[in-house]
């Protein structure tokens, strides 16, 4: 599955209304540690079929990331239900950003 484009507009009905588990990446196009991580968020979204996965642009969601408390990037959240159950910061490897949503 492709890795969704989150919006302040489709946040609510792909990330809070989903029936899966979704791995939201919050990130910003400067952000260096951010661009190293697409491969690996890349690649998740292709193997793991039972989760959504997602990113939304820092810069162009002021608001969602300041909802969520998202004072540095690359930060990931797991949403389950509606709701943030699991975050961590920064570039990770795989197996890391993977026990956020199992």
């Amino acid at each position: 599955m492709a890795v969704v484009k989150l919006t302040a507009e489709n946040f609510e009905q792909e990330v809070l209304k989903s029936d899966k588990t979704v791995l939201v990446d919050f990130y910003a196009d400067w952000c260096g540690p951010c661009k190293m991580m697409t491969p690996v968020i890349e690649q998740i979204s292709n193997e793991e079929t039972e989760i959504k996965v997602g990113k939304i642009n820092i810069d162009e969601n002021i608001e969602i990331a300041q909802k969520y408390k998202v004072m540095s990037i690359p930060m990931f959240i797991a949403f389950k239900n509606g709701e943030a159950v699991a975050n961590t910061l920064g570039a990770q490897p795989k197996e890391a950003i993977l026990k956020l949503v199992k």
